[in-house]
C-alpha cells in the first residue's frame, strides 16, 4: 500500500521502479554510494549462491513483472544478473522500453564473449559513475 501511494505521488504507477532522479531522501553519502554502484555489492552473495549471474537482465520486483507484456516476459527466461546490457548503455538515463529492448537483445543473442565485454564495459561505467542516480 505504501509503495502504491509513493508511485501515485510520483506519477509512476504504470512504469518500472527505476531510482528516482533527485530523490530528497538520499544523502550526499547515499548519492556517492549510488553513483558508483556500491549499493549493488550485496548482490554478489546471490551470485555465489547461484540465484543470480554476473551478467543478465536486472532482477525486477513483482510489481514490475506484472507490467510485462509477452515480449518483455522473455527476459525472465534467463537468470538475472548484477549487470547487464542496459547498465552499460545508459543505466538510469534510459526509458523503460529501451531497457526492455536491450535486455531482450541480450537474451536472444547471448554469448560468453558478450558477457566478458559487458563486464569490462561495466567497470568503465561504474568508475566514471555515468548514468547513475
Amino acid at each position: 500500500q505504501e509503495l502504491k501511494a509513493l508511485l501515485e505521488k510520483q506519477g509512476t504507477t504504470d512504469k518500472p521502479l527505476f531510482k528516482i532522479e533527485n530523490d530528497p531522501r538520499i544523502t550526499k553519502v547515499g548519492h556517492f554510494i549510488r553513483k558508483y554502484s556500491l549499493d549493488e555489492l550485496p548482490q554478489f552473495i546471490n551470485v555465489l549462491r547461484g540465484d543470480m549471474s554476473l551478467v543478465g537482465p536486472r532482477p525486477q520486483v513483482q510489481a514490475e513483472v506484472d507490467l510485462y507484456d509477452d515480449a518483455a516476459a522473455r527476459r525472465l527466461n534467463v537468470r538475472p544478473g548484477v549487470t547487464g546490457i542496459w547498465q552499460i548503455s545508459g543505466r538510469s538515463d534510459l526509458e523503460w522500453e529501451q531497457a526492455i529492448r536491450l535486455d531482450l537483445y541480450y537474451v536472444e543473442n547471448w554469448s560468453f564473449i558478450g558477457d566478458i565485454q559487458i563486464l569490462f564495459r561495466t567497470l568503465r561505467v561504474v568508475i566514471r559513475g555515468k548514468g547513475a542516480q
